[in-house]
């Protein structure tokens, strides 16, 4: 079966294809276009303004590398802060518990001293009440 439709070669479609084949150029330019924003201009005319700017993004560069690496480590130092803290924190609290914890065992051991003391006591008066009540019943008779 034939097309229903013939297409026929008129003016209209060599303009046409002439502004396909611009537009296609303007695309592969484009390329050209994008790394001129991305990258900046460069050839002749822009050899030693380039060449400054160059430089400037670079300074900037390694300005962004060290205020990163500073940013690491102000976080790590936050970081290593909140650890000391904890620890510190803890210390005291232990420190508390020991001080607490010796001041019971202090009065444990004096009550203790108090007490072999009292004995102590105890067995010398009872000791000399013996040997004072063997004394009166030996001289009595």
């Amino acid at each position: 079966m034939p097309p229903k439709f013939k297409r026929h070669l008129n003016d209209d479609d060599v303009t046409g294809s002439v502004k396909s084949e611009r537009r296609n150029l303007l695309e592969d330019d484009s390329d050209e276009e994008e790394d001129f924003f991305l990258r900046g201009p460069s050839g002749p005319r822009f050899g030693p303004r380039n060449d400054k700017i160059k430089h400037v993004q670079n300074q900037v560069d390694e300005v962004i590398d060290v205020m990163q690496e500073n940013i690491t480590k102000v976080i790590e130092r936050g970081e290593r802060l909140d650890e000391l803290q904890d620890k510190s924190e803890s210390l005291s609290d232990n420190a508390t518990a020991f001080s607490n914890r010796s001041k019971q065992l202090r009065r444990q051991m004096w009550w203790r001293g108090c007490k072999i003391k009292a004995l102590m006591a105890l067995v010398a008066v009872t000791l000399l009440l013996v040997i004072i009540i063997l004394l009166v019943v030996k001289y009595r008779t």
